[in-house]
């Protein structure tokens, strides 16, 4: 087991989406309390590194090209990555491709969670289990990392971190002159996305007083924009934030309001008020919201169908979407009337 005295190198692995990566990174910040003078590397897809800039649990971002020669990448990474011999390598990625490198890789100690092709090789590890469920209580995906540090008899809990730099919120300034709240109504997931007509009727059921900013991605655009267009001070930056810059944003807000997808967990990172909406997918899956005051909206009836899949889907499989079309606006609003009284009583 390492020594806290001693100057470690440690690999943390997770190559898979931005939701899951914001999730992971309490592993480094933990790893870092524990053994001050250690060096923590972090290797990510391609394309998320920018999320973990100014990270001060992290020391070197490695990455990993998968959409463009996806295993001649893999091996160019390989050769960076074995000239260090590390002290630990703690992989949160279950699949083939990571779980063949943590093999190879020389290390001490290697953790990653059973679900793992390769987890054979590995010196311990963890139960990947959705849902998560500890002493009667659905954990997050925190919890579920966290495991992995459970090896060198660490037991402890931290939300996410992201570090916008003062650039970052020098970038977003402009946008902050009223307050506002933030919404991100779009998602890679069709099934996960509040239906876009419900999100322009819930901003014209909002005070004109209080700005309406958009986030998204870059293909998000158009969407946004429509949902824009029906409202006095709502304003599309979809596609014009980094991450960071998003996470700036979302720093000052009133509070957010997202589906079950990214910006749900820079909202957390950022311990924003947080409304997040469910559709095809439950909060029992563990990527619910960790903000101090946040509140959970989700179709309240029966349904045989719901959920469909840990993912989502491009269109609903059953074809009438009611998991999504059957979340009322008055649930919204009522969200945001109870998230804004309870943050008022705290101040």
């Amino acid at each position: 087991m390492p020594q806290k005295n001693q100057s470690q190198k440690f690999l943390i692995i997770q190559t898979a989406f931005i939701g899951d990566v914001v999730p992971s990174l309490p592993v480094a910040q933990i790893l870092k309390s524990k053994f001050p003078e250690s060096s923590i590397s972090f290797l990510v897809r391609k394309g998320n590194e920018n999320l973990l800039d100014n990270h001060p649990a992290i020391d070197t971002i490695f990455t990993w090209n998968k959409g463009n020669g996806k295993y001649r990448s893999l091996y160019a990474i390989y050769k960076k990555l074995k000239k260090t011999d590390w002290d630990g390598i703690f992989n949160l990625h279950r699949f083939f491709s990571t779980g063949l490198l943590t093999s190879i890789l020389h290390a001490d100690i290697k953790v990653g969670f059973d679900k793992n092709p390769f987890s054979k090789f590995f010196d311990d590890t963890a139960a990947h289990e959705i849902p998560f469920e500890k002493n009667g209580h659905v954990k997050h995906e925190v919890d579920r990392n966290l495991q992995l540090l459970t090896f060198l008899n660490i037991h402890d809990f931290e939300n996410p971190r992201l570090y916008p730099s003062q650039e970052d919120y020098d970038a977003v300034t402009r946008y902050k002159e009223n307050p506002y709240y933030v919404f991100a109504p779009s998602s890679v997931w069709f099934t996960k996305q509040w239906p876009q007509s419900k999100w322009i009727e819930l901003t014209q059921n909002i005070s004109e007083e209080i700005d309406i900013l958009l986030i998204g991605g870059p293909g998000d655009q158009q969407y946004c924009s429509e949902i824009a267009e029906q409202r006095p001070n709502c304003n599309n930056l979809a596609g014009q934030l980094t991450f960071l810059q998003s996470a700036a944003l979302i720093d000052d807000a009133i509070l957010t309001i997202v589906n079950d997808s990214a910006p749900l967990h820079f909202s957390s990172a950022m311990n924003t008020p947080t409304i997040a909406i469910y559709c095809s997918t439950v909060p029992e899956f563990g990527f619910y919201p960790l903000s101090d005051n946040s509140q959970v909206v989700e179709y309240s009836g029966d349904l045989y169908c719901r959920p469909c899949g840990l993912h989502g889907f491009k269109e609903c499989p059953e074809s009438h979407f009611n998991c999504a079309r059957e979340i009322s606006i008055d649930s919204v609003l009522n969200a945001i009337e109870n998230l804004t009284t309870s943050q008022n009583s705290i101040q």
